[in-house]
């Protein structure tokens, strides 16, 4: 099975599309106190950009790969409702997982990381904790941190631009479509 580990912010919901949750909560009457989990899918995250969602459907189908969710979106939502996100903002494919969230750090590295070297360590713990737990012949990891101590990871290092940044495709396509064995 090959496997696209997808982050959502500065990927495919660029800095342009940050904040638009809020105008579509305001327009559904969101409530100052509701619990996101009882604010409509639709209304509670920021919309994808629609190029990227372009761009994300050409490797869907240049490698027939399937998503898993890397994103800390994944802690507001269900698989199902994910899944219905995605068909929302035009996405020919739902996800059919999200990585575990991990927190078990050794205490005594804690002053090698900052706040962000965290979150990306965390990520790749949880990354490696799903290959270890599929069986996967091919993947890639697609974020805009950097996690360059891991093998097939893509980063994408401008927020305006995302997944439609100049040959991130093609190299997502060249890396999903070579089995490497995990």
């Amino acid at each position: 099975m090959k496997i696209l580990f997808l982050d959502h912010d500065g990927v495919i919901c660029l800095s342009d599309n940050w904040g638009s949750r809020f105008k579509k909560q305001r327009s559904w009457g969101k409530v100052v106190g509701v619990p996101l989990q009882e604010i409509p899918v639709e209304y509670r995250f920021d919309n994808f950009d629609r190029k990227s969602v372009g761009v994300l459907n050409e490797i869907l189908k240049c490698t027939g790969c399937e998503i898993v969710v890397i994103s800390d979106w994944r802690v507001h939502c269900t698989l199902e409702e994910m899944g219905e996100f995605y068909s929302n903002q035009g996405i020919i494919k739902k996800p059919i997982g999200f990585t575990r969230l991990i927190h078990e750090f050794d205490e005594s590295s804690a002053a090698l990381y900052t706040w962000k070297g965290w979150k990306e360590r965390a990520r790749i713990v949880e990354i490696r904790d799903y290959l270890e737990r599929n069986k996967v012949t091919s993947w890639v990891a697609v974020d805009d941190m950097n996690m360059n101590e891991m093998e097939n990871f893509v980063q994408t290092k401008l927020s305006r631009e995302g997944i439609k940044q100049c040959g991130i495709k093609e190299k997502i396509i060249r890396i999903l479509n070579y089995e490497n064995k995990s």
